[in-house]
């Protein structure tokens, strides 16, 4: 049986409830041996710190790579590529590059006057000092500001060509939106590995909300199967089969590595890692 390599994404805490959650996560999720973790950055770049401080301590505690989210939102190139230079003195050149939401209050993206205008810029500017491994989104199911599939894909690929090594998927809820995606961009020549992005539903109002926000198919059958789960308070269980089969479809398919979204919330997903085989031991570090 094919055991995947998984990584596990999370948010910075923004309170002392929230820290002792990212902490729990980190203890559930460490010993799976994930390839890195990586720590979300929030809109308009007011998580900036925050970031810095959880990825710090993750890295530290956990003694895996972690991958730091890094925006063009609301900053200067200089501020940017000093926040990226505070990343790699605490020793993480892992980042995943991104454009970013729009900042607090805007309906669409506005680059800042001296920032940087895209994500491409930015991932040029991280690729020329050399001291990064550099990861970027990718959207199986057209992004809301994109005019088309091929408009997605050719974005891909420039920031691949920009100096991105891997790209990781917004979440999807069928195999094959993924497997389309990843065929098509091997027909558009890209070949940096793209890793799908999974998301054990902890909540399904909030997980519904999200797709239609960043333009996730949402199938009628699982709508109407978790909206019954609702109902009858099974939803843990439904999500961890839905998410399980997903990712054995994709296994089936020649996929090795899975993204979890985990919202730091780890149950879910240790579960779903343990039922594809994922049970390896490694002890965490305490935080001194």
């Amino acid at each position: 049986m094919l055991v995947p390599n998984v990584s596990f994404e999370v948010f910075p805490p923004k309170s002392i409830d929230a820290s002792f959650r990212l902490w729990d996560t980190a203890q559930v999720l460490a010993p799976l041996g994930p390839r890195f973790f990586s720590v979300t950055y929030g809109a308009g770049g007011s998580d900036q710190h925050l970031t810095h401080d959880a990825a710090q301590t993750l890295h530290q505690s956990s003694g895996h790579r972690v991958a730091a989210h890094l925006t063009c939102v609301g900053a200067t190139k200089s501020d940017v590529l000093a926040t990226a230079n505070k990343f790699a003195k605490a020793g993480i050149t892992d980042i995943v590059a991104l454009r970013g939401d729009p900042a607090n209050g805007e309906d669409t993206f506005a680059a800042h006057a001296d920032g940087f205008k895209d994500s491409c810029e930015l991932i040029s500017a991280l690729a020329e000092t050399g001291r990064f491994n550099i990861r970027v989104g990718a959207y199986p199911d057209v992004h809301p500001d994109a005019a088309s599939a091929k408009e997605n894909i050719d974005w891909l690929k420039a920031k691949i060509d920009a100096g991105a090594c891997e790209a990781l998927t917004q979440f999807f809820f069928e195999a094959e939106t993924f497997l389309r995606f990843r065929d098509a961009c091997a027909d558009a020549g890209i070949t940096a590995p793209i890793t799908p992005g999974i998301l054990p539903i902890s909540n399904w109002n909030s997980a519904r909300k999200f797709a239609e926000k960043c333009g996730t198919i949402i199938p009628n059958e699982l709508a109407q199967t978790f909206d019954k789960a609702v109902r009858d308070g099974r939803t843990d269980l439904l999500s961890v089969a839905q998410c399980t089969e997903l990712c054995d479809d994709l296994m089936c398919e020649g996929v090795s590595d899975l993204h979890f979204y985990t919202l730091n919330r780890p149950d879910l997903t240790r579960d779903v890692c343990h039922a594809l085989g994922v049970t390896q031991a490694r002890n965490i570090r305490n935080v001194a």
